[in-house]
């Protein structure tokens, strides 16, 4: 499979009201869609409702639904959500269909960065990026007197401030939740040292990056909720809209909900900025995605070319404008809000990709079911990174990859 380059590419979602331009085309045959829950994906697939016979569903869980759906013959959906972490599984299990002969056909108004091909072959239509970046109240940082923290280690002198001032219940939120969330905090933070995951198809975490990216992890704990081991993104997103923590790396999909008055108590007093770096000359310690659309392998060709055109109708300009702060879109007619400054600075400071290879979720999955043993003090970093390890290669060995 062919490295994917994404730069430029950086989104986050709102909670505001979403409102849509009536469908250019009128639809007489069903449309099924599965894709993952927040804003963003709502505005597309409500704009694509607007044609008629669209039924969609949004699920938060669906990364782990998606491959037995798109594998029934039938296919259960036409068009499929995906992210840099649900596109390689399906790819893989060649459940996805090649898009050329669409998009030359009802692809005119798409942008070139919004390909993401294979091989020479579009096999995917991205409609926006998203990134893990710093959230901050930026009231309580002056009151401590404290400038926005650049690198990990600043974000513990601001969290020992804010904790001796009591100023707020807990100085820090993380999406720590034991599972896939821990381990793409370890992800991020340990590309910030400059180190690569793997040494050929070997796993290559036991390291001195590898340590020095749990001992960090465990340091910031001291200034969360003693429960993050349950805290995903809608938990902290929840913490920082009630007022309960100062400063999260938080999704960017989830910035403007802090700014929704329906919901949030600190609508205008959270501040944006690049995710903070592992060491002072690195990157910022996070990853660039991106979401799109793909079309399923298993139905027929007409039914492909239908879903392919409902879907162009929900990823059109008349929908970003109308929906302008639901996302950073790829698509034409969007202009940056002041939510998106964090998201920019972390491409504009050249955060890498999600790495797109089969072997990055088994290393996800490994570091996932172990981390949390070091945090909660049942094995030493290093018995960690062992077992991290190992459990790649087991996992490797019976997929096929080693």
């Amino acid at each position: 499979m062919k490295k994917l380059t994404l730069s430029s590419l950086i989104a986050f979602s709102t909670l505001s009201p979403l409102t849509y331009a009536d469908c250019a085309i009128e639809n007489t045959q069903e449309v099924k869609t599965i894709s993952a829950s927040f804003a963003a994906w709502k505005a597309v697939t409500q704009a694509m409702a607007e044609c008629g016979n669209v039924s969609s569903t949004l699920d938060s869980e669906f990364k782990t639904k998606v491959g037995a759906a798109l594998a029934a013959k039938p296919s259960l959906y036409h068009v499929s959500g995906v992210a840099n972490g649900t596109f390689v599984p399906l790819l893989n299990s060649g459940l996805l269909r090649p898009l050329d002969d669409l998009v030359v056909k009802y692809g005119e108004n798409l942008n070139a960065n919004q390909f993401i091909q294979i091989d020479g072959k579009t096999m995917a239509i991205a409609m926006m990026i998203n990134t893990q970046h710093f959230m901050y109240r930026k009231d309580i940082l002056d009151a401590v007197g404290v400038e926005t923290p650049t690198t990990w280690d600043e974000v513990l002198v601001a969290a020992e401030k804010i904790q001796q001032a009591d100023l707020i219940q807990y100085p820090l939120g993380g999406t720590y939740q034991t599972g896939w969330n821990l381990a793409m905090e370890f992800i991020n933070m340990y590309l910030g040292y400059g180190t690569d995951l793997f040494d050929g198809d070997q796993p290559a975490v036991n390291n001195e990056s590898g340590v020095k990216t749990l001992e960090m992890m465990k340091k910031l704990t001291a200034y969360m909720d003693p429960e993050y081991l349950i805290a995903d993104s809608t938990f902290v997103q929840k913490q920082l809209q009630q007022g309960n923590v100062a400063m999260a790396n938080l999704w960017a999909t989830r910035a403007t909900a802090l700014d929704n008055k329906e919901e949030s108590q600190v609508v205008g007093k959270v501040y944006m900025s690049a995710a903070p770096k592992s060491i002072p000359n690195g990157h910022p310690a996070s990853t660039m995605w991106w979401d799109g659309i793909t079309i399923a392998k298993n139905i027929t060709d007409e039914e492909a070319e239908n879903a392919f055109k409902v879907a162009m109708e929900g990823l059109d300009e008349e929908m970003v404008k109308e929906n302008a702060d639901a996302a950073i879109w790829l698509i034409k007619g969007y202009q940056p809000t002041r939510l998106s400054d964090g998201a920019i600075q972390n491409a504009i400071n050249k955060t890498p990709s999600y790495p797109l290879t089969a072997n990055i979720g088994l290393i996800h999955s490994a570091l996932g079911k172990n981390i949390s043993d070091y945090l909660t003090g049942q094995k030493t970093a290093k018995e960690t990174l062992q077992a991290t390890e190992e459990d790649y290669i087991s996992a490797a060995k019976e997929s096929g990859l080693l």
